[in-house]
């Protein structure tokens, strides 16, 4: 099944020409669900050609108006277009009176808005995968989201099952669903002992604003892609560490210990030319990128 990312922001903080606020969509087969969602949200998805009618839950990683403010005309948009699936909004304490003032002034809705307010250890439960909050360490109460795929059965060993007599067809299948068989002299194949160990789902990471923490390392390590923000440079560590952020250096040192396949960096501040950050993030971590709006990443399995 296919497993991607798109970006649909990634500036920090203002809009600038060639980047959108805070903002991105995790698909999996045919479940959408949204990252936060900054001003311009609305077109961005029009832009990257994603069906907005096939979205059921928005994830909030915090309350910061770079973060949320295209929520008042996207939820009003899907209504005025004939939405009538309800909508789950999960995020950090704070998210039901946030959602709620929005709500106040964009007027009824014609479907039914579910807002919840979720902690550490709550996870969202999806078909074929689940969505961990991850606490982070922001100014206000923050959230980062773990997206983690259900375990995959064992490989199974064809050519050790052909060599013990079995021969091309149904009893190959049988065999791989674990069953037992019964060969034509007599002699009986358990499929449990030609299938390998059960093999890990993949795992998505999205930080949200932060600064690097050791909650966030632990439920990065191993992950096929952690989507992570640089919004400065070493230069500035101070102003990172006061306004509890990351810089590039800190992001890629992150992903590094956390032993991530990939490393994508997002809410980019328009202080620094794009180079900057990439390069000094590579010093850590030499795969790391960082996408463009409406870039797709697909995350594929690791064997």
């Amino acid at each position: 099944m296919d497993l991607s990312v798109c970006f649909l922001g990634t500036g920090a903080t203002s809009p600038t020409r060639t980047r959108g606020l805070t903002s991105c969509l995790v698909m999996r087969g045919s479940d959408r669900v949204l990252v936060d969602c900054g001003e311009g949200t609305q077109r961005a998805l029009l832009l990257a050609e994603v069906s907005q009618a096939m979205i059921p839950l928005v994830l909030l990683t915090h309350g910061h108006s770079d973060h949320y403010m295209g929520l008042p005309g996207l939820l009003k948009g899907w209504s005025a277009q004939g939405r009538r699936d309800p909508l789950e909004i999960y995020g950090p304490p704070g998210t039901w009176q946030l959602v709620r003032a929005m709500t106040g002034f964009i007027g009824p809705l014609r479907y039914d808005l579910e807002i919840r307010e979720i902690t550490r250890g709550e996870a969202i439960l999806r078909d074929g995968y689940r969505i961990d909050p991850v606490a982070t360490h922001h100014r206000i109460s923050s959230l980062g989201w773990a997206f983690v795929e259900d375990g995959r059965p064992g490989r199974f060993d064809a050519e050790r099952a052909r060599a013990l007599g079995v021969a091309e067809g149904p009893e190959l299948g049988r065999l791989a669903r674990g069953e037992t068989l019964t060969l034509a002299g007599g002699a009986e194949i358990d499929g449990a002992d030609l299938i390998g160990p059960p093999r890990p789902g993949r795992r998505v990471v999205v930080s949200g604003d932060t600064t690097p923490c050791e909650t966030l390392e632990r439920a990065a390590t191993g992950a096929d892609l952690l989507v992570m923000e640089a919004t400065f440079l070493e230069a500035d560590a101070a102003l990172a560490d006061k306004a509890a952020h990351s810089t590039a250096l800190q992001a890629g040192a992150l992903a590094r210990r956390a032993g991530v396949r990939s490393l994508a960096l997002t809410h980019i501040s328009s202080r620094y030319e794009t180079i900057e950050v990439l390069s000094e993030a590579r010093r850590e971590f030499p795969e790391a990128i960082i996408p463009d709006d409406y870039d797709r990443i697909s995350v594929t399995h690791r064997d």
